[in-house]
């Protein structure tokens, strides 16, 4: 059984478009997740982080932070029950909460409140670019694969003065310059 070239033609066209199809919604969420990530030294990516300072007038330099007073805190921060009142030095302590932490200086009768959230959707797509749920890593292998079948197929779904014998060789071409030229760059530095 002999397959014409036509038939391979559209074979591989089909498998093009329909991996693109199957793989889109992945594709998108490792572009995002990864521009977000290439400018985590601008902003956090993964998490909101909020800090805020409260005066307290209520303090004096020997006030002891126990329950009671700690539910005049949370109160006053909005949050729900401490979880937890630790004094790490004399007249400071620290209040945790569930997704936060009140420090408390008493001297300085003024605490500051920080607060910690998962950034929505970009939490979750950023688990799934760095491999960080279990068993993620070989859904992203087989990404991978497909994603080289579909560059593959790509090469060859034109044909002609538009495939890659034609113009598509100079777009190739000028994607093998863009990453040489910035290892260029880095051996030079």
């Amino acid at each position: 059984m002999q397959i014409s070239v036509s038939k391979l033609r559209k074979w591989n066209v089909a498998l093009h478009r329909d991996l693109g199809y199957l793989l889109s919604v992945i594709i998108l969420i490792y572009c995002v997740s990864g521009i977000a990530m290439n400018h985590s030294e601008s902003w956090n990516p993964e998490f909101i982080m909020v800090k805020d300072t409260f005066s307290l007038p209520f303090l004096e330099k020997n006030t002891v932070v126990d329950t009671k007073v700690g539910i005049k805190l949370t109160k006053i921060i909005q949050e729900d029950e401490v979880r937890l009142i630790d004094s790490p030095l004399k007249g400071q302590y620290k209040l945790y909460f569930k997704d936060a932490t009140f420090h408390v200086y008493c001297a300085d009768k003024k605490g500051v409140y920080e607060r910690i959230t998962k950034r929505p959707l970009f939490y979750q797509a950023n688990s799934l670019h760095k491999n960080s749920i279990v068993g993620w890593k070989w859904v992203s292998d087989v990404f991978g694969i497909l994603l080289i079948t579909i560059t593959v197929s790509g090469l060859f779904v034109m044909k002609g003065k538009y495939g890659i014998s034609g113009r598509g060789k100079w777009f190739i071409s000028a994607g093998v310059v863009f990453p040489m030229v910035f290892l260029f760059i880095q051996i030079l530095n």
